[in-house]
C-alpha cells in the first residue's frame, strides 16, 4: 500500500477544512480570515513571505464566495464601492511593498492591540451598526473617510491579518452602515480587490505555494458563501456579536504570537 499519496490527500483535505472554517468565520463576522489561515500556513512549514502571498491569493476566493450570496441581495452601495476602490487599493499596494521592512513581532503586537480595541469599542456601543443611519457626509467628512480607508489599506497590505475587521467597523462607525451591509462591502471589495492587489504584488516580489492553492481556494469559496448566507439570515445583532467575539479571540491570539 502506498501511504504517500494517502497522506498527501489527507493533508490537502486538511488545508481545505482550515480555509473553510477561517473564511466562514470571516464572512459571518466581517473579517479575520488571515488571523486563522495565515498562522496555520506558517505552522505547516511555509516561510512568512510565502505563506503571506499564498494566503492573499487564496483569500480572493473569499470575495468570490461572498459575492455570490450578497450580490443577489443588492448589498453594495455604488458610491461607497468607488471610494473603497480609489482610496483602498493604492494603500494596499503601498503596504505590500513596505511589509518586509516591518519587524514581524512589532506588527503582530500592534495589530493585536488594535483588534482588541475594535471589539471593545463595538461592545461598549450596543446601538452601533444595528440599523442604517443614512446620514449625508460633508466634503471634509468624505475626504476623511477615504483617508481612513487608505490607511486601513496600507495595514491590509503590510500587517495582512484581521484588517477586514477594521474596514467593517470603519464602515459602520463613519459611514453609518449596518453590520450586515458593512460585512458585504468588506467581503466583496477587500476580499476581491484589496487581497487581489496584495497577492499580485507579493506574488511578484516573493513566491506562492501553488500546489496548496487549489484546496485553499475551494475552502475559501465554500466558507465565504456559507458565512455570507448566515450573516444575511441572522441579521445585524448576531453579526455584531460575532464580530466582537472574533475581535477578542484574535486580538488575544495575536498578542500571544508577538511575545
Amino acid at each position: 500500500m502506498h501511504t504517500e499519496p494517502l497522506l498527501e490527500a489527507v493533508f490537502q483535505l486538511g488545508l481545505g477544512l482550515i480555509a473553510l472554517v477561517a473564511n466562514a468565520l470571516s464572512a459571518f463576522a466581517g473579517g479575520g480570515a488571515g488571523l486563522v489561515q495565515l498562522p496555520a500556513l506558517i505552522l505547516l512549514g511555509l516561510p512568512f513571505a510565502m505563506a503571506l502571498a499564498t494566503h492573499k491569493l487564496a483569500s480572493v476566493a473569499l470575495g468570490l464566495g461572498a459575492a455570490g450570496r450578497h450580490w443577489r441581495e443588492g448589498s453594495l452601495d455604488p458610491q461607497l464601492t468607488l471610494v473603497m476602490i480609489v482610496a483602498g487599493v493604492p494603500g494596499v499596494w503601498l503596504g505590500a511593498h513596505l511589509v518586509l521592512a516591518i519587524p514581524d513581532r512589532w506588527a503582530t503586537g500592534a495589530l493585536g492591540v488594535l483588534t482588541l480595541g475594535l471589539g471593545l469599542y463595538s461592545n461598549r456601543r450596543p446601538e452601533l451598526g444595528q440599523e442604517e443611519r443614512g446620514h449625508q457626509l460633508s466634503t471634509t467628512q468624505r475626504i476623511m473617510g477615504g483617508l481612513g480607508l487608505f490607511i486601513i489599506g496600507v495595514l491590509n497590505g503590510s500587517l495582512t491579518s484581521g484588517t477586514g475587521l477594521f474596514v467593517t467597523l470603519w464602515l459602520v462607525s463613519w459611514y453609518g452602515l449596518s453590520y450586515t451591509r458593512a460585512v458585504a462591502h468588506t467581503l466583496i471589495l477587500v476580499g476581491l480587490l484589496w487581497n487581489g492587489t496584495g497577492a499580485l504584488v507579493l506574488g511578484v516580489l516573493g513566491e506562492i505555494r501553488w500546489d496548496w492553492v487549489p484546496m485553499l481556494v475551494l475552502g475559501s469559496l465554500l466558507g465565504g458563501y456559507i458565512g455570507a448566507h448566515l450573516s444575511l439570515q441572522r441579521g445585524s445583532r448576531l453579526v455584531k456579536r460575532g464580530f466582537e467575539l472574533l475581535a477578542l479571540v484574535m486580538g488575544i491570539s495575536l498578542l500571544i504570537r508577538s511575545v
